[in-house]
């Protein structure tokens, strides 16, 4: 009993300081609003949706998992990205020195702002995630679906970066 008593005292004081939640993130007690601008295009390859998806995605991300208030506009936190790479390479050769596997490779620049604790924020992070898929698909067919496998990896990465601080 006494051993239960010490554990829900534990799980209460931790949860009671305001910096560790039980989603991971560990965002200060002063820290109330954060502002995601839309997040810019810079590839040289174009992937007319994919800035629109990841802008959505880590609003949607930082939503669920925070306590946050969106702000549109100097937010006590604010991620600002850019894509900076959406590239296509060929990762596996068969004996034919043919393609067997093409990788598509997404590139996010990452700047984040903590206008209350500025010793934890970074400038010109940069976080990539890739999906493999079979070489003799084209881009245009299997796109959407590594696109939303990728923005899924990115988005799980700059929020960890950001307020989880793994």
């Amino acid at each position: 009993m006494k051993r239960w008593a010490l554990i829900l005292l534990g799980v209460l004081l931790v949860s009671a300081c305001g910096i560790y939640s039980f989603s991971g993130t560990s965002i200060q007690p002063d820290v109330k609003t954060i502002t995601i601008p839309y997040v810019e295009y810079r590839a040289l390859r174009v992937n007319p949706s994919l800035s629109n998806d990841l802008t959505e995605a880590l609003k949607e991300k930082f939503r669920k998992l925070t306590r946050l208030e969106e702000v549109d506009v100097d937010g006590d936190l604010e991620v600002i990205c850019e894509v900076t790479g959406y590239d296509t390479k060929a990762t596996a050769v068969t004996a034919d020195e043919l393609a067997s596997q093409t990788r598509l490779t997404v590139t996010v620049k990452v700047d984040f702002i903590n206008r209350k604790h500025s010793e934890e924020e970074f400038q010109n992070k940069t976080f990539s995630a890739y999906e493999d898929f079979d070489a003799t698909l084209s881009l245009d067919a299997v796109e959407a679906g590594l696109c939303e496998s990728i923005i899924e990896k990115l988005v799980e990465d700059i929020f960890n970066a950001t307020v989880a601080q793994w």
